[in-house]
């Protein structure tokens, strides 16, 4: 596990968190995934709300000398946008995305490693 990626999650996590995004989570897939080690997943109120967290997002990773792999051009219509920085994957959902998908529950043999939920 690499401490300076599980970092950059975490400060991913914290700025979700700081704009409002609800129910933030952050989870290491750790061995269950060939393809990322982290999952940041957090809930937006509506469509403006992911744009402007989007931005914000950007920004930190641009700081970070972090380029995502795909570009997100119109997703947010879905309700849903996926943003692949490589070695975590961030999700900005709306609510009846994220109850209908339940991501914590597929990935439920992960290590929560950041929750905004009180405990």
């Amino acid at each position: 596990m690499d401490d300076t990626v599980r970092n950059k999650v975490m400060q991913v996590a914290l700025l979700l968190e700081e704009h409002r995004g609800e129910d933030t989570t952050a989870l290491y897939l750790g061995e269950m995934s060939g393809w990322t080690e982290y999952f940041v997943i957090t809930t937006v109120s509506s469509r403006t709300h992911m744009r402007g967290v989007m931005r914000s997002l950007l920004r930190r990773l641009h700081e970070l000398d972090i380029e995502p792999l795909n570009r997100t051009r119109g997703l947010e219509a879905e309700g849903w946008v996926l943003l692949d920085c490589g070695d975590f994957i961030v999700h900005l959902m709306e609510k009846e995305q994220r109850r209908f998908y339940e991501l914590e529950k597929l990935w439920f043999k992960s290590e929560m490693i950041y929750s905004s939920r009180p405990s």
